[in-house]
């Protein structure tokens, strides 16, 4: 989408931190931008920042747990009554959850999966079928993590679990979307100054109940930001450039360039190096109304 102009966005997450870089962005460009957050004050202070720009009536703001189905769904039936048409769908909104690993329990696990995988599926699902239906194209950006990317240790289990599976969420859906001329792309951050840990305040009530995270949380809560960090709205300007270049891959670092080389490599030495081409053909050749057999994905 080279021409962003009077186009409409949606950016969940998108009142602080990288979403806010991104929503500055696509404003930048000309975009209308309907920014969803959890939190109340970050919507104010943001939609704040864009009333002193003489920008006010180019965003709206929508007040969402991303997690919650019904409210991604009316959050995308207001952003059309505001706005009209939703082009751009960006599923930013996310949480770091982090905790020993043995004291993980379900609301642990429901939280870090149902705000950074399920807030992405909930978005597709609800957008999806309403920017296909306008026909006029469109482009989904979901945030993961360099952490789905590489090793990471035990106690961001939940989290790179989350953020690995957005990534192959977004590689599998690109074939689908491809004719109706919508794009596609992840973006991959590595410290960004942000406040994403903060994820003990924004977790809401109907995952408190049993969580083993407390401590950790509250541990997570008094990080400093470092200066060394990038800035939010120079994330925001490489996931513009994604968008009007269709690029898929969007990664802010290069300092983990080796650790992801070394993981590329470890799973490449795994594989078996007998091959029988015959099996290959066979997946290439069964195919049903629904797409590929499972296993022909490398068909490309």
């Amino acid at each position: 989408m080279k021409e962003l102009s009077d186009k409409v966005a949606f950016v969940t997450g998108g009142a602080s931190g990288i979403g806010l870089g991104i929503v500055k962005a696509l404003v930048g460009a000309g975009a209308k931008v309907a920014i969803a957050d959890l939190r109340p004050d970050h919507l104010d202070a943001a939609l704040g920042q864009f009333a002193s720009r003489g920008l006010r009536e180019r965003v709206h703001g929508v007040t969402l747990d991303v997690s919650d189905r019904a409210g991604v769904a009316n959050a995308a039936t207001e952003t059309e009554r505001r706005f009209g048409k939703v082009h751009v769908l960006v599923n930013n909104a996310g949480v770091g959850v982090e905790g020993p690993l043995r004291r993980a329990t379900y609301d642990d696990w429901d939280f870090g999966l149902g705000v950074n995988l399920g807030g992405v599926i909930n978005g597709i699902q609800t957008f999806l079928p309403r920017i296909r239906a306008h026909g006029e194209g469109g482009h989904i950006v979901n945030t993961a993590s360099l952490a789905g990317l590489v090793w990471m240790p035990s106690f961001m289990t939940v989290y790179t679990t989350s953020k690995a599976a957005v990534i192959a969420l977004s590689e599998c859906i690109r074939d689908d979307l491809a004719p109706d001329r919508i794009g596609v792309s992840v973006l991959c951050p590595g410290p960004v100054k942000s406040n994403i840990h903060e994820a003990g305040r924004n977790r809401p009530e109907k995952f408190r109940g049993t969580s083993g995270f407390a401590e950790a949380e509250a541990q997570l809560a008094r990080r400093v930001i470092s200066p060394l960090w990038m800035d939010p709205e120079a994330v925001g300007q490489k996931v513009l450039r994604a968008i009007q270049n269709e690029e898929f891959y969007i990664i802010t670092h290069g300092e983990w360039r080796e650790a992801f080389m070394q993981r590329v490599q470890a799973i490449a030495d795994a594989m078996p190096k007998e091959v029988n081409p015959e099996l290959i053909r066979s997946l290439r050749e069964r195919r049903t109304d629904a797409g590929p057999e499972p296993g022909a994905v490398n068909d490309r």
